[in-house]
């Protein structure tokens, strides 16, 4: 287990005694926490806080063994920027996991681009400097769904002052039209949708696709609209085309993620569903009109790891990409009701034999910054040899929209 704070241009970390077992996990043993000698160190203290609350914290000065599905996590920095603490030689990631009595590390952080930071985040992942990029004045501001058109970049988002769906434009995807234009409200007369949000836009030749979810009663629903311009938008139907019908799903049906298959001729979506707050698991569809929807017998097809801390509780919000023969999918995992971060995972089918990330989660809260609380609702895209992505960050009740980028298409899977 490692913990860090970040003094200066200093990275301090508080290192447990590396170990195996059989199952090729790695772990870390270490004595029992003296409170009041790493106590000592507040900002040690504060982030070990943070990451675990209160309760974990006082868990931790209890505990002797903790075991992790990954190696000692040099993913966080670059390996080669390791120096041990007894001396100034370089160690890189084997030899850190290697080591039989090591305690502590002291690592010079990697220089941020300009624009960008790389606190709290892995595998290269980098946070735009300027976050957040939408919200502010205009209050809570989260979920979206983003497509780039020549070189202008659109972003539809869920607007909770509005309790509606609105629109952005940009040139950079950082500096966004202002103020946002609303392009899809509630209608309270059909009982189902007195608040919309959480929308996925596709575009195809026949114009632009939304799903979206419609919620009152303490329900959740998927409803479906189409556009000629991403503006004006027609719903498709006045009752939703998934609702909550399953044992897991519970009482809510949301945050819908659509991609066309072209050579299947078919829509395929993965929705969140479960609890309304928020929801457990990831559900599959499918469909060849986007109105009638028919649910995998499997479902959820994706659900939270109890072995893995920061998604212990819940998976929800995916969005899945298509690229070299994998379904991508960036995915919010829960630690608890109040706090979450995002992960990838990836698979062939977008059905099972899921992968995750070995440098998840990589997008993570920043303590007493916009985003403070939880990292939601990923939203990437490939562009060249860059990764863009977008996501609402929540400080107590506020939640905006911020940025992340990463350098390269390669995002850490084993070869």
């Amino acid at each position: 287990m490692i913990f860090c704070s970040f003094m200066g241009s200093r990275v301090h970390f508080l290192c447990a005694f590396p170990i195996c077992d059989s199952t090729r996990n790695v772990g870390y043993e270490f004595p029992p926490m003296n409170p009041d000698k790493h106590g000592s160190d507040k900002a040690m203290e504060a982030g070990v806080k943070h990451l675990l609350g209160e309760p974990g914290f006082r868990n931790l000065i209890k505990m002797k063994r903790i075991m992790l599905p990954v190696p000692l996590a040099c993913v966080l920095l670059n390996p080669a920027g390791f120096q041990s603490w007894a001396g100034p030689q370089p160690a890189d990631g084997m030899e850190i996991a290697a080591a039989d009595s090591l305690e502590r590390l002291t690592a010079t952080r990697p220089a941020s681009q300009p624009g960008t930071t790389n606190t709290m985040t892995t595998a290269a992942w980098k946070k735009y400097s300027g976050n957040p990029v939408m919200g502010g004045n205009y209050g809570t501001c989260f979920d979206l769904s983003v497509l780039k058109e020549g070189k202008t970049y659109r972003m539809w988002f869920s607007w909770r002052p509005k309790q509606s769906i609105a629109l952005a434009e940009s040139k950079d995807g950082i500096h966004w039209s202002e103020p946002p234009q609303i392009v899809l409200r509630p209608r309270r007369e059909t009982k189902w949708e007195d608040e919309v949000n959480r929308p996925v836009v596709i575009k195809g030749d026949d114009g632009y696709h939304m799903w979206y979810t419609g919620q009152a009663g303490g329900q959740s629903r998927i409803g479906y609209a189409r556009s000629p311009d991403g503006v004006v938008w027609r719903r498709m139907s006045e009752t939703p085309v998934l609702s909550p019908e399953d044992p897991w799903e519970k009482v809510a049906v949301m945050c819908p993620d659509v991609i066309w298959d072209a050579r299947a001729k078919v829509f395929k979506m993965w929705y969140s569903a479960g609890e309304q707050y928020e929801p457990d698991a990831i559900g599959y569809a499918t469909s060849s009109d986007g109105l009638t929807w028919i649910k995998h017998a499997g479902n959820p097809v994706f659900k939270s790891d109890p072995g893995a801390v920061w998604e212990q509780y819940k998976v929800t919000a995916c969005q899945m990409v298509e690229d070299d023969g994998w379904y991508l999918m960036f995915y919010i995992g829960f630690r608890d009701m109040d706090h979450a971060q995002i992960g990838i995972a990836r698979s062939k089918d977008g059905i099972s034999n899921w992968e995750r990330n070995p440098a998840n989660p990589i997008i993570r809260p920043d303590p007493d910054r916009w985003d403070h609380d939880a990292c939601y609702k990923p939203y990437a895209i490939l562009e060249g040899e860059q990764w863009l992505l977008w996501y609402n960050g929540r400080h107590g009740s506020l939640e905006q929209i911020g940025m992340a980028f990463h350098k390269g298409r390669d995002l850490g899977f084993p070869r």
